[in-house]
């Protein structure tokens, strides 16, 4: 237990920069709170005492901020930063060193009662607010964006971004998060360059829209100078503007 508890503080003193002691990290960090009173509760629910079980999480809850249902299975090194309003449903599974920020729900959708919460890889980083609904995989190393609703696996790997959550696994976003990764790890689930696919679109087809206007400049230009009579065909698409209205 008290291995655990050392693995637990030193993944929070490595990735918080505000995390200045171990001893700080065990007094104030309600995450790291959360993780211990799950253990207790998740063994009391795997030996059956499933009301008491249900009394520790409650207890956690109303201490830390933090709701993790004791049916619900943790690894090792998962880190709950801030963690005020997160919600992790019974049949959530969790795999080793996953980041979770605050609001973040592992919800189900459906009322059955088998697998109905989803089940996150190796190291997998799930934004502040995300929602992840259904009882599907987050592959190992995938983000998942702030406030994005994943509602459908995400490789293993890759990046879902926006509601519903789309995702990226360009070989540009992938090298970028193996630098990442190799550096430490994706805060908020954030990358340098992890654009909206559905904004990069949008980016592409205007750009195909502004080429397309010089070409018909051009071809305008060589027909009046042949004498041909080419009427006015309206005001050019002002492309800068409408990319940046893309990305605001």
């Amino acid at each position: 237990m008290f291995e655990r508890i050392r693995e637990d503080i030193a993944t929070i003193m490595e990735k918080d920069p505000a995390a200045r002691s171990a001893l700080e990290v065990l007094l104030c960090y309600p995450g790291l709170h959360a993780v211990l009173w799950h253990r207790l509760a998740n063994v009391l629910w795997i030996n059956r005492f499933t009301t008491l079980a249900r009394l520790f999480s409650h207890l956690g809850r109303w201490l830390t901020g933090i709701e993790i249902h004791p049916g619900a299975t943790l690894g090792r090194r998962v880190f709950i930063d801030h963690g005020m309003g997160v919600v992790i449903g019974e049949t959530a599974d969790i795999g080793d060193d996953c980041t979770i920020y605050q609001g973040v729900t592992l919800g189900g959708v459906a009322l059955n009662q088998g697998k109905r919460h989803p089940t996150l890889g190796r190291g997998v980083v799930v934004g502040a607010g995300a929602k992840v609904l259904g009882p599907f995989t987050v592959g190992d190393g995938a983000r998942i964006g702030s406030n994005s609703v994943v509602v459908k696996p995400v490789p293993a790997g890759a990046t879902a971004v926006g509601i519903p959550a789309r995702v990226i696994v360009e070989d540009e976003d992938r090298d970028r998060e193996e630098k990442a990764a190799r550096l430490g790890f994706s805060a908020y689930a954030v990358t340098q360059g992890g654009n909206d696919p559905l904004s990069l679109a949008l980016h592409k087809l205007i750009d195909h829209v502004a080429e397309q206007d010089r070409c018909m400049e051009s071809f305008k230009a060589i027909l009046k100078r042949q004498g041909y009579d080419v009427g006015d065909t309206g005001e050019p698409l002002d492309a800068p503007e409408l990319n940046r209205m893309v990305d605001d």
